[in-house]
């Protein structure tokens, strides 16, 4: 009699082949697992110029190679203005699902958040996709500072209510701060470095000894109870280790991020037609010793400098190392990025005007053929045309033409005559206009 395995054990044995089975495949599959894809670069020719939500402050501060910002506002606060600008001539922004570069929305309820959203449409159709995050306090639950400075300062990174972290380099001979802070909600309270303080009422601090740090916490404790802490951190300069910067400045132009003693790197961006810019630096510690695109040596305090710059579209890089009597250097750097040439597109006429007859329909620069009727007696006609753009050029039946002066006159077959009137924008392309002009037999 042959022996059959038992119904149960048919079960386990289907059960065991399908888990081995899932097990090989798991295995085979982990062999082709990636990694997430890196970022995706921004279309260089979709990006903003500007960024502002009013009220509230961007944080980070604005850049057009950053995408993500939040907005702290008020629980009294109901709407914001979003205000985006292109950065390219012909770029388009939409806010929210609407295009335009200025727009009020409406934000949630308190304690809410809104997301707007700002998509940068290129000529080409190429897109880049900035996402701003209004946070709305809550009733009674805001702890937030409405403004911090100290004194001498300033503070790094920039204020702003949702960074709560800040520092401050100072020279070995400051000895103590003036702090200042203003409360967004004026009932909510506020400790200075544990003392109870006003909103607005400034306090001194003493530092610790040279080459010591003191920390300074501004505790903000809402109506609700909830609080909030923000840092300053003092660095006090050791002596004869001074290696910063007081102050760092290009004339006529800004620097970002703002200067500070601590922050190292800055970028200037100035317009096409600059070839040159002047620098100025200023040591800590007028015994430093400073060298690089500004040469200010030991006991001279001020550095300054006229740098020439590198063609339309580039970059130039100002480097400058402070070396202190004892220690380490530190170098600060100033980018100036100078703008690209950017040609006129505009091949447009102003108007346009014939000496036989009257143009139909009557001129308008988005209409590009038009019909004249004279009679036989009409022999010739003189044309005039004006551009919008003073760059572009002009011909008027094959031969260059001045704008806004009359061509030589042009002779009428008898029936249909063609003239053609071609713009060229200076960015070579054309356009082409063309009066039929149809002297009766």
């Amino acid at each position: 009699m042959q022996n059959r395995p038992s119904k149960k054990n048919r079960v386990w044995t289907v059960f065991f082949s399908l888990l081995t089975a899932l097990a090989l495949n798991a295995c085979g599959d982990s062999n082709n697992v990636s990694g997430p894809p890196g970022p995706v670069p921004l279309s260089p020719d979709a990006k903003l110029l500007s960024l502002t939500v009013t009220p509230g402050t961007l944080q980070p501060a604005f850049s057009n190679d950053v995408t993500n910002y939040t907005v702290d506002v008020l629980t009294t606060v109901t709407s914001v203005t979003v205000t985006a600008q292109p950065q390219i001539a012909g770029a388009t922004v939409n806010i929210n699902g609407q295009a335009t570069t200025n727009r009020s929305v409406t934000l949630g309820a308190a304690g809410s958040t809104t997301v707007v959203t700002i998509v940068v449409t290129a000529v080409s159709g190429s897109q880049n996709t900035y996402i701003v995050t209004v946070n709305r306090a809550a009733p009674n639950g805001n702890n937030n500072l409405q403004s911090l400075t100290v004194s001498p300062g300033p503070l790094t990174p920039m204020f702003t209510a949702s960074t709560a972290s800040y520092t401050v380099d100072v020279a070995t001979s400051v000895t103590s701060i003036a702090v200042t802070a203003t409360l967004q909600d004026t009932n909510a309270s506020m400790t200075v470095n544990g003392q109870g303080t006003s909103s607005g009422q400034v306090r001194t601090i003493t530092l610790n000894g040279p080459g010591m740090s003191t920390v300074i916490p501004i505790e903000v404790t809402a109506p609700n109870g909830s609080q909030k802490t923000y840092l300053v951190t003092v660095h006090r300069a050791a002596p004869a280790s001074d290696n910063n910067l007081s102050a760092l400045s290009v004339t006529g132009q800004t620097l970002a991020p703002a200067f500070s003693a601590s922050q190292l790197d800055y970028t200037v961006n100035v317009a096409t037609t600059v070839t040159q810019v002047n620098v100025s630096a200023t040591k800590s510690d007028p015994n430093a010793v400073m060298s690089g695109s500004l040469i200010a040596g030991a006991g001279v305090g001020t550095g300054q400098a006229t740098i020439p710059l590198g063609g339309p579209g580039s970059s130039t890089l100002i480097t400058l190392l402070v070396a202190a009597q004892i220690g380490p250097s530190k170098t600060y750097s100033v980018t100036v990025n100078r703008a690209a040439i950017v040609l006129s597109g505009n091949n447009n006429l102003s108007a346009l005007v014939v000496s036989a007859g009257a143009l139909v329909p009557a001129f308008d620069a988005t209409i590009l053929n038009y019909d004249v009727a004279v009679p036989n007696t009409t022999a010739d006609t003189v044309v005039t045309a004006t551009v919008e753009d003073s760059t572009a050029a002009l011909t008027i039946n094959g031969s260059p033409a001045i704008s806004g002066v009359p061509s030589p006159s042009i002779l009428l077959a008898v029936g249909p005559n063609s003239i053609p009137i071609v713009v060229t924008a200076e960015n070579g392309t054309p356009k082409t206009y063309t009066v039929m002009i149809t002297r009766d037999p």
